[in-house]
């Protein structure tokens, strides 16, 4: 669908706007099987409490002084992290599928993240897992921020390591600036880490949120499924020769948030990826009741699955 024109599909107007140029109308997408919507942003507006009446009026000086006060108050690690994801947000993505004919068009799946050369995008594999409905012509889609408002770019799927839950998409269109991939090799136990990305999907709307996690250990990643009955001499010698280790963070992440880039707060190098929550009882407890202990794929993999794309740099 190279030469499709994804703006008359989405009932994207010449105004720019996303599924219709009717004032007002609020977007909607699907994710984890529910509809959700979204509203354009407006301008922001001071309530009338603050803009007169019998509100005290604050002098020049006294402004100066608070101002001063908050800017002398900030830590430099969290003057470095607000620069960091001004950096970052425009590298996250959405990751979903456009179907024509299914309402709501776009189901929303994950999160993913710019790298190489601007136009390939890191996501877990589990977010791209499930087949396309060709006949029906369904599409694998990335949703970049274009002055905020989501628009759809037509991508296709490159390369999958599902052994470590990673995919790689080719996007269409302009180019997006891309994150650099660090030595995940040197990440520690107690470091600080950021990640971004699109929690309980579009449910919060088309707006990429941030949180940070400290490094709480470097731990073999779980594989759930194996019971003692299941146990064999095969599967003890599957599980050896699968286990790689992973960062476990206690930053708390959303089911939305599979794909987002785990970085460094001062500078946005990326060390790994969200794959997976811990949770405890159903997926809804994920929201409702989180455990605040999040796992994330060592850069070291990502670099590996570019490696498998052929992309210039990673030969």
């Amino acid at each position: 669908m190279e030469g499709t024109n994804l703006a008359v599909m989405f009932g994207w107007a010449s105004t720019g706007r996303f599924w219709d140029s009717a004032p007002g109308f609020s977007a909607s997408a699907q994710f984890n099987g529910k509809c959700v919507k979204w509203l354009r942003m407006k301008p922001a507006t001071l309530s009338p409490a603050f803009c007169g009446g019998n509100t005290a009026r604050l002098s020049f000086a006294a402004i100066a002084t608070l101002a001063a006060s908050l800017v002398n108050g900030v830590p430099a690690r969290g003057a470095d992290l607000m620069q960091t994801i001004e950096r970052v947000k425009p590298s996250i993505v959405g990751v979903g599928t456009f179907l024509k004919m299914r309402s709501p068009t776009v189901r929303f799946v994950g999160t993913g993240f710019v790298v190489a050369d601007g136009r390939h995008v890191v996501t877990n594999a589990h977010v791209v897992a499930r087949p396309l409905d060709t006949d029906k012509k369904e599409i694998h889609l990335v949703l970049v921020s274009k002055g905020g408002e989501p628009q759809p770019r037509e991508a296709e799927l490159i390369a999958v390591d599902r052994d470590h839950d990673l995919a790689l998409l080719k996007f269409t269109g302009e180019p997006l600036p891309a994150l650099t991939l660090g030595d995940s090799a040197s990440v520690r136990e107690g470091q600080q880490l950021a990640f971004t990305g699109f929690p309980i999907g579009m449910v919060l709307g088309f707006h990429p949120a941030t949180h940070r996690g400290m490094v709480s250990a470097i731990t073999p990643v779980a594989l759930p499924g194996i019971t003692a009955k299941q146990l064999s001499a095969r599967s003890i010698s599957r599980i050896r020769d699968s286990a790689y280790r992973v960062f476990q963070l206690d930053g708390t992440a959303y089911p939305g948030n599979s794909g987002s880039p785990v970085y460094d707060p001062a500078d946005g190098t990326v060390y790994g990826i969200v794959n997976s929550v811990f949770i405890q009882g159903t997926r809804e407890a994920a929201v409702s009741r989180p455990s605040g202990i999040t796992y994330a794929i060592p850069g070291i993999y990502i670099r590996e699955l570019l490696r498998a794309g052929k992309l210039p740099g990673f030969e």
